[in-house]
C-alpha cells in the first residue's frame, strides 16, 4: 500500500508540474497571438480548467512535502503534552475544513453538470470537482502525517 502511495504521489506532481507548464504556455501563446490579432479564446478556458486543479493537487503536495506554518514562540511555551495537543488539534481542525469543502464541493460539482465553459464543449464540472477530490486527497495527506507524529512522539 505503501508504494501504490508513493506512486501515486509522484503521478500526482507530475500531473502538477504538467498542468503549469501548460497554463505557462498557453497564456504566452494567446497573449502573442491576441497582439496580431488571432486571439485563442479556448487557451483562457483550458488555463482556467488545469489551473483549478493545480490549486487543489498543488496544495495537497505543498500539504505532504512541508510543515505548515507555525507560531512556534507560542507552541514552545506548552509542555510537551501540549504542544502534541495543539499539533493534533490544528490537524482536526484542518481536516474538519476540508470536509466542510468536500460537503460544499461536490454540490457545487453536481450543479455545475450543464454549465460549459465558454469556448469549449466541455462541463464546468470538471474544474468544480478539484475542491472535493482535492480536499479528501489533503484529508488523506493530514491523516498521514498526524499518524506519523504521533509514531514519532510516543510518550
Amino acid at each position: 500500500m505503501k508504494k501504490a502511495y508513493e506512486y501515486f504521489c509522484k503521478l500526482e506532481e507530475s500531473f502538477v508540474k504538467l498542468f503549469l507548464v501548460s497554463i505557462t504556455l498557453l497564456v504566452f501563446v494567446s497573449a502573442i497571438t491576441r497582439t496580431f490579432k488571432y486571439p485563442l479564446n479556448w487557451a483562457t478556458d483550458v488555463s482556467l480548467l488545469l489551473f483549478a486543479w493545480v490549486i487543489f493537487l498543488g496544495a495537497d503536495m505543498a500539504l505532504r512535502n512541508t510543515n505548515l506554518v507555525s507560531v512556534d514562540i507560542i507552541l514552545k511555551r506548552f509542555s510537551d503534552k501540549g504542544q502534541k495537543f495543539v499539533v493534533v488539534l490544528w490537524n482536526v481542525v484542518i481536516i474538519g475544513f476540508l470536509v466542510f469543502l468536500i460537503f460544499h464541493g461536490v454540490p457545487l460539482a453536481i450543479e455545475s453538470v450543464d454549465r460549459l465553459f465558454q469556448t469549449l464543449p466541455i462541463s464546468y464540472s470538471w474544474a468544480t470537482m478539484s475542491v472535493p477530490v482535492g480536499s479528501i486527497l489533503m484529508i488523506i495527506t493530514t491523516c498521514i502525517k498526524t499518524y506519523q507524529f504521533l509514531k514519532e512522539n510516543k510518550r
